[in-house]
């Protein structure tokens, strides 16, 4: 029996442009449905989770336009755009109608607000659905970053998924400690395979991170056997996250840009008000590499600050 997804019939050969409602909102989330010509996986690519990451939306949509069925063995499901009103809003990470971070609220609540619907459905009907799950995120408005890739340790997919951050083009990776909140921890958590994408900053597009993010996809679809041919595995330097948020508002000035490596007790970076005066200095508490940070002069109280990476070996 063919599998249904959001209402369509994953058929052989068919290809669906098409949005879900978010019963109790005025939201309807695009996504486009493509159904290999051979038996596979079914996998779901997102971004835009986080509306102004413009570099993964973008890829999403050129991926959705480009990707052949039959060249496929399985079915993709992309949705370019889970925030749709967050981004027609210029929100940054947050869901228009309720102010919320989208990927703190997985798997959602049928009664709850706006971005608590939204998840709902993206959990329920996406995810929960899928074989594997390839989330596309990048550096906010105010974010700096290294590329690095996320995959979620301790969880029935471990495996598959350290596999599919393995076929991502970067130095780094991360295995993720957190459970719960975002939507590829709650794909892990429920055996589904994931990892998230890092790549881009400043709500910047650039050509050449948009095909980067591309490739990427293409190869992680070869691991699945979603494409033919071989993937490619990169090895990467696999960090514990450890991450900061500022204890005030005001003046930040960072000392180190994403990448950079720095040793415990060296300054990270300072808060000062608007007359210069020293609120907080961010000193580093262990050995690490910066993986990314605030970048705008303001800096907001109980907002990210700052992200860093401790070694805990090569990822194989």
């Amino acid at each position: 029996m063919s599998k249904i997804i959001a209402g369509h019939e994953l058929v052989p050969g068919k290809t669906v442009r098409d949005y879900v409602h978010v019963e109790g909102t005025g939201i309807d989330v695009p996504y486009v449905l493509l159904c290999g010509m051979q038996p596979g996986p079914t996998v779901l690519i997102t971004a835009g989770i986080h509306c102004a990451e413009y570099v993964g939306i973008q890829a999403a949509v050129e991926l959705a336009d480009e990707l052949d069925v039959r060249d496929l063995s399985g079915d993709l499901i992309i949705i370019p755009l889970c925030n749709r009103s967050g981004f027609e809003h210029r929100t940054m990470s947050m869901v228009y109608e309720d102010g919320k971070n989208l990927n703190r609220v997985f798997p959602g609540d049928p009664e709850g607000t706006a971005a608590d619907r939204l998840a709902y459905v993206l959990f329920n009907t996406f995810i929960k659905n899928s074989n594997a799950h390839i989330d596309l995120h990048c550096g906010d408005g105010y974010e700096t970053l290294v590329p690095f890739a996320y995959y979620v340790g301790d969880t029935p997919a471990e495996e598959t998924a350290r596999k599919m951050a393995a076929c991502v083009n970067t130095s780094y990776c991360v295995r993720s400690r957190c459970l719960t909140g975002g939507a590829y921890n709650l794909a892990a958590v429920n055996g589904v395979p994931s990892v998230l994408i890092e790549r881009g900053q400043l709500s910047l597009f650039p050509r050449e991170e948009i095909d980067a993010d591309k490739a990427d996809v293409r190869n992680i679809l070869k691991c699945l056997g979603v494409l033919e041919g071989e993937a490619v595995f990169y090895q990467k330097t696999q960090f514990m996250e450890y991450d900061d948020v500022s204890p005030c508002t005001g003046f930040w000035y960072p000392e180190k840009q994403p990448g950079d490596p720095f040793r415990k007790g060296e300054k990270l970076g300072e808060i000062r008000d608007c007359f210069g005066n020293c609120l907080f200095t961010e000193c580093a508490e262990r050995d690490g590499v910066l993986l990314y940070q605030c970048a705008s002069l303001n800096i907001l109280e109980k907002g990210p600050m700052i992200a860093y990476g401790v070694t805990e070996g090569p990822l194989f």
